[in-house]
C-alpha cells in the first residue's frame, strides 16, 4: 500500500446512508495508507449515531447548521465553525438538531471507520427494523455503542 495524491471535486465520490445521514469519504484510508481518512456528512433533523466509543481519534468541524455532541458523558451545542476533537475511548455521539440538514467534516486517525459505514450502509436498510444489526457490525470493527 502506498499513499496517493486526491483530488474530490463536488459531486463525485459514493454516498453512503448510515443510520439517517448521508456520508461521503473525501480521502479514503487507501490513498494515505491506513495513516487518517476525512469524510463529509450530512445530518438531518435528530439522525447521526447514538454514544458510541471506539480506539481510534476522531475529529469534527461543522461548516453549516447545528449539531448536538455527546462528548465525555457532557453535551455540547456545536455550530457552523466550531470544532471538536473526540480521542480514542471516550464515548460520544452526535445528531443533527438544526431544521435544516447540518454538515460536518470527520477526520479519524488511523483511518478505521471505512469498512464500518459500508457496512452499516449495505446491511441496515430499514429503520427501525434493523436496528438490532447495528451494534453487532459495531462489534466486528471495534466500536461499541453505549446501551442503556
Amino acid at each position: 500500500m502506498s499513499k496517493q495524491a486526491v483530488v474530490m471535486r463536488q459531486g463525485e465520490g459514493a454516498v453512503l446512508n448510515v443510520l439517517g445521514t448521508q456520508l461521503k469519504f473525501l480521502c479514503s484510508g487507501d490513498k494515505t495508507d491506513k495513516a487518517w481518512s476525512l469524510m463529509e456528512v450530512t445530518l438531518p433533523r435528530d439522525s447521526g449515531p447514538p454514544p458510541h466509543s471506539h480506539p481510534w481519534d476522531e475529529a469534527y468541524f461543522v461548516t453549516e447548521g447545528e449539531v448536538r455532541f455527546f462528548l465525555g458523558g457532557q453535551e455540547q451545542l456545536v455550530k457552523t465553525g466550531d470544532f471538536v476533537y473526540a480521542p480514542g475511548g471516550v464515548v460520544h455521539g452526535f445528531h443533527g438538531d438544526s431544521e435544516s440538514p447540518a454538515r460536518m467534516l470527520i477526520f479519524d486517525a488511523p483511518a478505521h471507520s471505512e469498512a464500518f459505514f459500508r457496512d452499516l450502509d449495505r446491511e441496515v436498510r430499514e429503520m427501525p427494523r434493523d436496528i438490532e444489526k447495528v451494534p453487532q457490525i459495531g462489534d466486528r470493527h471495534q466500536v461499541e455503542f453505549v446501551r442503556p
